[in-house]
């Protein structure tokens, strides 16, 4: 671990610890109030020393508990050597990595912190800078042809792999079988959907502006916000050239109507906030980071989050988005339950999200947007086994191999080899 990753952490660990101090001082003071005003104005003189010690004593134990981290950080940071290799090198902190920036990413940003992730493009764990010798030497196999893989909430472009001792990755699969390129992007995905969609639109101008070989045709998968992420830059990048060689589009559990977690976790931090009580839980409640909160009811655009409360109370203001008119898209929905209509289903889907809102359908009587063989629902697994399931590459190896691209220039997809059809159910 890098010096300045080690007093990045010292950083965070010490708010945090200031931060617990601060809400334990606020419960007391909420309980303290309540017992007070119960007295009465008799009780004026003892409320006032009260509040005084009180805190000065939290202060002071904050205080104190945050500078002893602060300083057991920087000392520890001195003795590592300017050679050290980053925290991301290692597995386990590529994992933490992910998972602080999806929980506090728009803060890390905020304070240019050195945990902060950029938006780049991956290969072989390493960032690969968007010029043409880079991108040269990154893919020196490069074909006309791109995936473009999108993770999810609190995640890297290594989790593509996971269960990769019994799954080969979709990424390899698709380059061996029907000759596309994988590219893996990671990005904060603590921050605004809108931010991402906008500068993943800037990034892949400028990857297929120095592309080995001509770009003919790019297909997006997300999971999760991911794929949200691709709706937006899809959105935002309206007119440029690597939005008309978008051909398909796979959301693989992505809350286009938002994620029910989210929701309830909003509704409880204001009902927490009605008692004085209680109200420091929701104020460590509503330190989640803005990209968890955009997923209340998915929002894409800036205009959905701007000038607007990120904590009232369940208020929908998400825009009506339309779907990339020269693209196909597929989407994927999952329920720990095998049976889609059944009560755990309906209400968890795969623990993130719910099967009607994995295919953006307001309503069960709602018609789809798109030829009901455009959706698919797997049973059984939870939202993290869409990254790497045997059944979810089928139905992508499917859906690839037997379409035609939309939109111009009309492509001649090469098909794969002959595959048995996953049952297909509907949420």
């Amino acid at each position: 671990m890098r010096s300045q990753e080690v007093r990045a952490l010292g950083e965070l660990a010490s708010e945090a610890l200031g931060g617990a101090t601060a809400r334990i001082e606020e419960m007391h003071e909420g309980i303290a109030e309540r017992v007070f005003d119960s007295v009465g104005e008799i009780a004026a003189p003892v409320r006032l020393i009260h509040d005084g010690i009180t805190h000065r004593v939290y202060a002071g134990l904050g205080g104190a508990l945050a500078s002893a981290v602060r300083a057991g950080a920087r000392a520890i940071s001195l003795r590592r050597p300017p050679e050290a290799p980053s925290i991301e090198r290692a597995p386990a902190g590529r994992v933490a990595i992910g998972a602080l920036n999806g929980a506090f990413g728009d803060r890390l940003e905020r304070e240019h912190s050195p945990l902060a992730v950029r938006m780049t493009v991956r290969r072989g764990g390493q960032a690969v800078d968007l010029d043409v010798d880079s991108v040269r030497a990154a893919f020196p196999d490069a074909t006309a042809r791109l995936v473009v893989f999108m993770h999810g909430l609190c995640e890297t472009e290594g989790a593509w792999a996971l269960w990769s001792r019994r799954h080969v990755p979709y990424g390899p699969r698709l380059r061996v079988e029907l000759g596309y390129t994988p590219v893996y992007i990671r990005y904060n995905s603590g921050r605004h959907v809108s931010d991402n969609g906008r500068d993943l639109a800037r990034l892949l101008d400028e990857l297929t502006s120095v592309w080995p070989v001509p770009p003919e045709e790019i297909a997006l998968i997300g999971h999760s916000v991911g794929g949200l992420v691709a709706r937006s830059a899809c959105h935002q990048g309206a007119g440029r050239p690597w939005v008309e060689m978008v051909r398909h589009v796979f959301m693989l559990s992505c809350p286009h109507l938002g994620a029910a977690l989210e929701r309830a976790t909003n509704a409880a931090s204001a009902a927490l906030a009605r008692l004085p009580e209680t109200k420091s839980m929701a104020t460590a409640l509503n330190a989640r980071s803005c990209g968890i909160k955009d997923l209340r009811y998915g929002y894409l655009l800036e205009e959905d989050w701007s000038g607007h409360d990120p904590d009232e109370y369940v208020r929908r203001r998400a825009a009506e988005i339309p779907f990339l008119e020269t693209a196909n898209h597929y989407f994927v929905s999952a329920s720990i339950s095998p049976n889609p209509d059944g009560l755990a289903s309906r209400l968890v889907g795969d623990l993130s999200v719910v099967g009607a809102s994995a295919w953006a359908q307001a309503r069960r009587v709602q018609r789809l947007t798109f030829p009901i063989d455009h959706y698919w629902h797997i049973g059984g697994v939870h939202n993290f086994q869409l990254l790497n399931h045997p059944a979810v590459y089928e139905q992508i190896h499917k859906w690839l191999a037997g379409r035609p691209a939309l939109g111009p220039p009309p492509l001649q997809l090469t098909a794969g080899p002959d595959r048995p059809e996953t049952e297909a159910q509907r949420p």
